[in-house]
């Protein structure tokens, strides 16, 4: 279980300080949560905050009651959260192999390293010994992505718009393997999306917008307010 506690990230500019997040409360304890607003609102601040790439200004941040603010990207990864970025990055000189067994924390069989792979729709043996570099495009690099958060089977796993850059066939068979992540993992989920499709399959739907959380609750009960406005009917149309 995730718990946010008067989360605010304050950053300065020509103007003075901006508030990028304003008081967020929010509690992480659903198999599946998405996190959904208007493009600058915070959402992917929110996301880099609870992966420890950001520190917050104020507010703390716990992780099954133990107090993780102060602790570094590294050391949250150790305790068990995973991060997907929005732009995946690419490592020259390592092997997606390489990748997955560092995920894993240890020596993977080929075997398994290609079933990762191949639940994320890529031909394993087209890639187990690619090099993680320019080679790749950006769709590949994010499915690459999300098979080493699959082999890390970690209690958080913490995507920013996982959709980009996927194509419309991959984008299906993403969504079915965000459907079985919890049944491997056993760990919460939580996803930064625009896309319906996504939101549709949330056990709960956070909508942040301005810095702040401007409602939250059960997919039944959010979803249908989302989709009558004009916004999120722009949002959701691509797909």
């Amino acid at each position: 279980m995730l718990q946010l506690q008067d989360i605010s990230y304050t950053v300065k500019d020509e103007q003075g300080e901006k508030a990028i997040l304003k008081n967020v409360n929010l509690t992480i304890d659903e198999r599946f949560v998405a996190i959904t607003g208007p493009n600058g609102g915070g959402k992917s601040t929110l996301a880099k905050v609870i992966a420890g790439i950001i520190k917050p200004t104020s507010g703390r941040i716990y992780l099954d009651g133990e107090d993780i603010t102060e602790l570094s990207v590294t050391e949250r990864a150790q305790k068990g959260v995973s991060y997907a970025f929005q732009q995946p990055v690419r490592f020259k000189g390592l092997t997606v192999r390489d990748l997955i067994n560092i995920a894993a924390g240890k020596p993977v069989k080929v075997a398994e390293a290609c079933a990762y792979l191949s639940e994320v729709g890529m031909c394993a043996r087209d890639y187990i010994d690619r090099e993680v570099n320019d080679s790749l495009s950006g769709g590949e690099l994010k499915r690459i992505e999300i098979a080493t958060i699959l082999a890390r089977a970690t209690k958080l796993s913490v995507f920013d718009e996982p959709e980009a850059g996927i194509d419309l066939w991959s984008f299906g068979n993403l969504i079915k393997v965000f459907e079985g992540m919890h049944e491997k993992t056993k760990g919460n989920i939580l996803i930064i999306s625009h896309q319906e499709r996504i939101l549709n399959i949330a056990d709960r739907i956070v909508v942040i917008a301005d810095g702040q959380v401007k409602s939250e609750g059960a997919k039944d009960s959010v979803l249908p307010g989302l989709l009558a406005t004009d916004a999120c009917k722009t949002l959701t149309d691509k797909l």
